[in-house]
């Protein structure tokens, strides 16, 4: 039935199987640790084989001894013989790496009193190193029953008992439990106003499809959605398809309250249950692309069975039955593409309780609405996986999307919190393979229309680039592929090159609005498809972001190369040349869009001037031509980037320093939307900034701004900056961390880190701000723990706030897991292969596998 069952005894193997004499062949493994803890076995078909076996002196580290202290300290010691607890190290290891911890594992034993010699109890230590875990005593305790075992007593007899229980659970179809880890579950609002923001905020997602958290009977009064990456509505406007809801059920009201619903971050399931006895887990599966699966249980008074997967009629949903099967699909356009879903309920009812358990598989087509049989074939093999395996297989992938991406803030639960959340959106935002179209609001809304901005380049990529490289690489190859249709723009304005659209979708044209409806239903103009230019180097940018934490060297030079080249193309023929010979870019805005269309804004100058120089690299080292490239050089060190020395600042655009002095204090504590409360042409007309724009420049190019000057830029800009984007205070954190200035970081990092969960903008029920979440892990990487790839050397510098004992990220640097753990005065690299590392400004060193720690010497922004 897909259990894992370790059993744990001092007696030599032959003694243990041949009582046993256990031979299963399922995909529930079962192991035997002997000989006090010094070997394991596992048992399969063919019998038993050993695959740990340890020796009576070890490092204390492995013990369990050093943990996470400096390597100085790691000493070996002699243990004598090994005990039982240690068999429960290796047993809570290898069940965590599948995703089974805690309150998933049950305990049954005797002699859980004092009575062990190492440390205690073995036994207790067998509870303690798996935390949380259900601990029961069947036998005889002398010194008395310790107070988190329960003691049933019984022996042998009530082991089996216990055992045909959980046999009758499975049978029966009941709901499957969560580990209620503080750490790792997040609850869900249940206040009415928060009910969409809700449905946002339990959006389950693996890369390639995501399904918003409503309640299983909630219609359209909430926002459900079942979406698919890169599957657009037809027409001129584009937006993101919604295909059938899959995980509708009937369910009636009730008087007993509010229910909880809860996201089990560590496993990717929704969990929910109330005072009336239902329990649902639903999860999108992260080991098989198109599978689906949900599981209720409660009283049939209230539980009355499935709901209709279409969810909605019209012309655009199908519908129909077929085999015991129930089909639907949506269509883009009679001309367009679809989504289709095969969904199959098992219910019933036992002691006036009923059990609903719905497996499903999706399958979609940018070009065709797809067949039933396509959607029916894929419904076959998910049923014949079946639930219990789908959630095992489930569970343990996201235990491998983990391992590299885990997030830990020492001394800051709600902090590691809502980061593990902005992380666990990221893992689901992009499939691993083919391509993405990762959207403003990803696959958890509606909003924007689900549409790509430079939010997927900047934000989310240089995440998943280090957490999830595959993914990123997806990212990247959807603006190869939409290369074409941006020469094609660039073209049609007269250009040479590529220009990538503001807004895009399915086939890589711009699908900005024209305009929007204002508050008082007026008209206001978009201006960002006309004049946002910096985007065209953001694309290049997150190109070589990808290839700087990967090591893809060939990637740059092959499918990426065009990304880099025609882009500088475009530089080249958009730049004006005045009659000194210096370097312009009119007419453009930057990323503060409260000042439209201006002259030589900073940060869009910075990028266009890195595309130029990094392209003129790359083609020198490619054997392209020579005089183009020296050509791209001479306009780069001709642009201007609005530095004045004698200030030590940036001039966000020419001419900004004239504008009326006003600061965002002045209006009111940001973030704030300070154009709804002065208007627009007043906020163009001042010093008010929308978001990070000079300061942008520095978090994405630091090595290409005028040196030492972070801390002025960011002392003059932060009190104009009214933060009226979701993607500023992330960057400002990064920034204020960089610049050693950790506590007033850490209030920006908090605001950036929240903003989802507690709807600080009141746009959370249109999706999650997807790069809000790229900021957050950016600020924790770039900024608090001054994480820089160079070449083969990772940079480590950390700064960190006085609320935080330490800042630990997993993550994968030129092909292998690495993890960085920061406290005050020491770094611990751990690391599979030797990896060359600078701290601050030591000299680089290299760090041996497992870990090596190495003291913090200060260094300056």
């Amino acid at each position: 039935m897909g259990v894992h069952v370790f059993v744990v005894g001092g007696a030599h193997i032959g003694d243990i199987d041949g009582q046993l004499v256990a031979r299963p062949a399922g995909p529930g493994h079962l192991h035997v640790c002997v000989n006090r803890g010094s070997e394991v076995f596992a048992v399969t078909a063919a019998g038993p084989s050993l695959v740990r076996r340890r020796a009576a002196t070890v490092a204390a580290q492995e013990a369990g001894l050093a943990g996470d202290r400096m390597a100085s300290d790691v000493r070996h010691v002699e243990i004598g013989l090994a005990a039982k607890a240690d068999s429960a190290r290796w047993a809570a290891a290898w069940l965590a790496e599948r995703g089974v911890t805690g309150g998933l594992v049950l305990v049954l034993g005797d002699e859980f009193g004092a009575v062990g010699r190492v440390r205690g109890s073995d036994s207790l230590m067998l509870v303690a190193e798996l935390a949380r875990a259900s601990a029961v005593s069947v036998g005889v305790e002398p010194g008395g029953c310790p107070p988190a075992v329960v003691h049933l007593g019984g022996g042998p007899g009530r082991v089996l008992e216990l055992l045909d229980v959980q046999l009758a659970r499975r049978s029966d179809g009941r709901v499957p439990s969560i580990d209620v880890d503080p750490a790792w579950v997040l609850a869900l609002p249940d206040a009415p106003a928060m009910q969409r923001a809700g449905g946002s905020l339990g959006a389950l997602a693996n890369g390639w499809a995501g399904s918003r958290g409503e309640r299983e009977e909630d219609g359209q009064a909430g926002l459900p959605l079942f979406a698919v990456n890169g599957i657009y509505t037809s027409g001129p406007m584009p937006e993101l398809l919604a295909g059938p809801r899959w995980d509708a059920l009937v369910i009636a009201p009730t008087d007993h309250g509010t229910d909880d619903r809860v996201i089990d971050l560590r496993t990717g399931v929704l969990a929910r249950h109330d005072r009336s006895g239902l329990h649902t887990l639903r999860f999108v599966s992260a080991a098989r692309p198109a599978a689906l699966a949900l599981r209720a249980e409660g009283p049939v008074a209230r539980l009355k069975g499935g709901g209709d997967i279409a969810g909605r009629t019209g012309d655009e949903l199908e519908h129909r039955r077929e085999n015991g099967a129930e089909l639907a699909r949506a269509r883009a356009a009679p001309d367009g593409g679809g989504i289709a879903i095969a969904a199959r309920d098992r219910s019933h009812v036992t002691g006036g309780r009923r059990t609903v358990e719905r497996v499903a598989a999706w399958v979609a087509d940018t070009s065709h609405v797809p067949d039933w049989d396509e959607a029916l074939d894929g419904l076959a093999e998910v049923d014949r996986v079946g639930f219990d395996n789908l959630l095992a297989e489930h569970r343990q992938a996201w235990a491998n999307r983990w391992a590299d991406a885990d997030v830990r803030i020492e001394g800051d639960a709600d902090a590691e919190l809502a980061a593990r959340f902005a992380v666990f959106h990221l893992l689901g935002a992009a499939p691993d393979h083919g391509e993405a179209a990762v959207g403003a609001r990803g696959l958890t809304g509606r909003a924007y229309g689900g549409h790509v901005f430079w939010d997927a380049d900047v934000f989310v990529l240089p995440a998943l680039a280090a957490i999830r490289p595959a993914a990123a690489r997806a990212m990247v190859e959807y603006r190869i592929r939409r290369l074409p249709a941006a020469c094609a723009a660039a073209a049609s304005a007269g250009y040479s090159g590529a220009r990538f659209p503001w807004e895009s979708a399915g086939d890589g044209t711009e699908v900005t609005p024209a305009q929007v409806r204002g508050r008082r239903g007026e008209p206001i103009p978009i201006l960002t498809d006309d004049y946002e230019e910096h985007i065209v180097a953001d694309v290049a940018w997150a190109a070589c972001r990808y290839a700087a934490w990967t090591g893809d060297a060939a990637f740059l030079a092959g499918p990426g190369r065009p990304l880099l080249v025609e882009t500088a193309r475009y530089w080249a023929s958009r730049i004006r040349r005045d009659l000194d010979g210096r370097a312009h870019l009119d007419g453009v805005m930057g990323p503060d869009e409260y000042h439209a269309v201006v002259d030589d804004n900073a940060y869009t100058n910075g990028m266009a001037r890195w595309n130029l120089r990094r392209a003129a690299d790359l083609v020198e080292a490619t054997g392209g031509d020579a005089v183009e490239a020296r050509t791209w050089r001479a306009l780069a060190e001709a642009l201007v980037d609005g530095y004045d020395p004698e200030r030590r600042l940036h001039e966000q655009f020419a001419g900004y320093w004239q504008l009326e002095p006003l600061l965002a204090a002045d209006i009111a504590p940001p973030p704030v939307a300070a154009d709804l409360l002065l208007g627009a042409q007043r906020v163009a007309g001042s010093q008010l900034i929308k978001q990070a724009d000079v300061v942008m420049l520095h978090h994405v190019l630091p090595n290409e701004v005028e040196s030492g000057s972070l801390a002025a830029d960011l002392a003059y800009y932060q009190p104009r900056t009214a933060h009226g984007s979701s993607l500023s205070p992330a960057i400002y954190a990064a920034q204020l961390a960089r610049a050693r200035q950790p506590e007033k970081a850490l209030a920006l990092f908090r605001l950036a880190a929240r903003l989802d969960l507690d709807d600080i903008t009141g746009t959370t029920a249109g999706g999650l701000h997807l790069a809000t979440f790229g900021g957050v892990w950016q600020a924790l990487a770039h900024g608090f723990l001054g994480l820089r790839p160079a070449g083969a050397t990772l940079e480590i510098d950390p700064c960190l706030p006085s609320a935080w004992d330490a800042v630990a990220m997993r993550f994968r640097f030129l092909g292998h897991p690495v993890g960085v753990r920061a406290e005050r005065d020491y770094v611990t690299v751990s690391c599979t292969e030797p990896l060359a590392v600078r701290i601050a400004a030591a000299p680089v060193r290299r760090c041996e596998p497992p870990a090596t720690t190495l003291p913090i010497e200060p260094s300056e922004a």
